[in-house]
């Protein structure tokens, strides 16, 4: 294996020399040392007008419906002449609250090249949590669906914007606009003249929150053309690695492959999420891609257009992958065209790393590590490395440096058996959070943005999570604090305490769970409870399985409810 490692760590020193396309060097990014890429194009807008070389070719596939990357083209000079004359100028906010549907992607595309940032709105949301957000954002103009519109039409007073109505026969609020009118203007030809910086946002994605709101990450044009550059890197060094591998005679070479089929991918998670618009549509995009989307995830349907469609690439989380490999269509469905199958927002465990590569017919398990907070991916781990480590995330990307620290913040001393924070440091770092100065000097510390995740690296650099320092939950690639569950959970009159923590669950890796101390005299029942969360939680925050106890939940000295131990007594792990 030393051998086989050697390979990829002569690969990505290659790709990092002076004159290569990936080659690095050191700026400065508001006013701390970041590692870029020398080459990089300065906007998302740049990275969306080199793809008009691609015109007649499929970009989007959503269910049966088909667009070549000409069509898209039209449609985004269209709605981006729209938006202008709608008062989105460079710094504007447009957001977007509606399912993985094409126009999300015209939206997306359009917001970015006339210098707004796109506010990508998670479509779970309730109704508070959607005011929330678009009275936080301040957006010019609301993109948004037909169930996305009802949860406006909800809430008390409405935020002036200017709304645009998609796939909905419901009256547009205001003096909204209907996609389909827009659509109908003549092509202006050419996008408004705007001027971007690099380091404008782009993009404005919502994490969960720790104190009961979620926090906008502000992700910028610089980030998200590296990350999309970081996995390009990847890619290329392991496939570099391969050869050189091979080459030596180290390892024997593939079987012979089928033909090269054009590079297709399916984006199954939401967009507004990093890991389906930073990591599938971006890369994607800039390639000459196809891109499928689903009306919903159903691994039966996704089979089927895996199949009809040639997937090459599948990026999903761990949960995905596990539900294709044990559906019974597997076996009767043609997936040889997939050369990946893997993807992230959770750990990809190790067995299943084992059983995608049993699996498939000419491609490897792959996944990727990342948060909001980086634009996308922090490490990368695919083919035989992945198989090899399979509990390892993978190394670093190039325009990110590492480090690990302790509790109190303090660097630690490298080693393969140091166990710390992972904090990293580079150009795909976020610029903060919206209107949350404390967050931000929390989260980063002379540009350094500290992970949350308690981690090792091995002597050849790969990255192993061994923990998570943050009191959250991964339910199906989904970020739940545990804190804001709590505070809802508080809200209602019967609730002594409340103690949230994640247990483990097969299908979708973690569940949430709570244990609930009622106030002397009071009763609630289960149903009562999840029926009271609904009207402030989204469905994936509630909990599913509640204890009640009469005692009160144990602490340490701080007072802090002792949740490891109180989560081992009730379930044993």
């Amino acid at each position: 294996m030393a051998g086989v490692i050697h390979h990829y760590l002569t690969a990505r020193a290659e790709l990092d020399a002076p004159g290569s396309p990936f080659a690095t060097h050191m700026t400065t990014i508001r006013g701390v040392p970041a590692k870029s890429f020398v080459a990089a194009p300065p906007t998302m807008r740049a990275i969306w007008e080199t793809t008009a070389v691609h015109g007649d070719k499929d970009y989007l596939v959503y269910e049966d419906e088909r667009y070549t990357y000409a069509d898209i083209h039209a449609q985004v000079r269209k709605l981006a002449a729209h938006l202008v004359a709608n008062g989105v100028t460079p710094g504007s906010r447009v957001a977007i609250a509606m399912r993985n549907y094409p126009e999300w992607v015209v939206g997306y595309w359009a917001g970015v090249s006339v210098g707004a940032a796109v506010v990508g709105m998670n479509a779970w949301w309730v109704v508070d949590e959607m005011e929330y957000a678009l009275n936080d954002s301040e957006p010019r103009v609301l993109i948004a669906d037909d169930e996305r519109l009802e949860r406006l039409l909800q809430m008390p007073s409405q935020r002036p914007m200017h709304i645009i109505a998609v796939r909905t026969d419901r009256a547009v609020p205001g003096e909204g606009s209907t996609w389909g009118a827009i659509m109908s203007a003549a092509d202006p030809g050419s996008l408004p003249a705007v001027d971007i910086d690099t380091d404008d946002d782009a993009t404005i994605f919502y994490t969960s929150g720790t104190t009961g709101f979620p926090k906008g990450a502000q992700l910028t044009n610089r980030g998200s053309v590296h990350n999309i550059l970081n996995i390009a890197a990847m890619t290329t060094a392991v496939a570099m690695a391969e050869q050189k591998a091979i080459a030596a005679g180290d390892v024997p070479p593939p079987p012979p492959a089928p033909p090269a089929l054009p590079a297709t991918f399916m984006a199954p998670t939401p967009l507004f999420h990093v890991t389906a618009c930073n990591c599938i549509l971006h890369p994607a995009t800039l390639t000459g891609g196809k891109v499928v989307l689903m009306y919903k995830w159903d691994p039966g349907r996704a089979l089927e257009l895996i199949e009809r469609e040639k997937v090459t690439n599948f990026s999903g989380v761990p949960t995905m992958s596990r539900e294709m490999l044990m559906h019974p269509d597997w076996s009767t469905r043609d997936t040889s065209s997939l050369a990946g199958l893997g993807g992230g927002g959770a750990a990809l465990q190790p067995d299943l790393v084992h059983k995608i590569a049993g699996a498939l017919k000419h491609g490897q398990p792959s996944t990727g590590y990342g948060m909001t907070e980086t634009h996308g991916i922090i490490t990368a781990n695919s083919s035989r490395w992945f198989v090899a480590k399979p509990e390892s995330c993978g190394p670093a990307v190039p325009t990110l440096e590492t480090k690990l620290v302790d509790e109190e913040g303090r660097d630690l001393p490298a080693g393969p058996n140091t166990v710390g924070v992972l904090c990293v440091r580079g150009s795909v770092t976020i610029k903060g959070y919206l209107n949350r100065p404390e967050a931000t000097a929390d989260t980063i510390v002379d540009g350094w943005l500290n992970t949350g995740d308690i981690a090792r690296i091995d002597e050849d650099g790969f990255i192993y999570i061994v923990d998570r320092a943050k009191d959250m939950v991964i339910r199906g690639g989904e970020n739940v604090y545990c804190s804001e569950v709590e505070t809802a959970i508080y809200h209602h009159d019967a609730i002594a305490e409340a103690c949230v923590f994640g247990i483990p669950e097969e299908r979708l890796g973690e569940e949430v769970a709570a244990v609930l101390v009622l106030r002397p005299g009071a009763s609630l029942t289960e149903d009562e409870l999840r029926q009271f969360l609904t009207a402030s939680l989204a469905k994936h925050k509630i909990p599913t399985k509640n204890w009640f106890r009469t005692e009160p939940i144990p602490r340490n000295a701080n007072g802090k409810f002792l949740k490891r131990e109180l989560k081992k007594e009730l379930t044993g792990s």
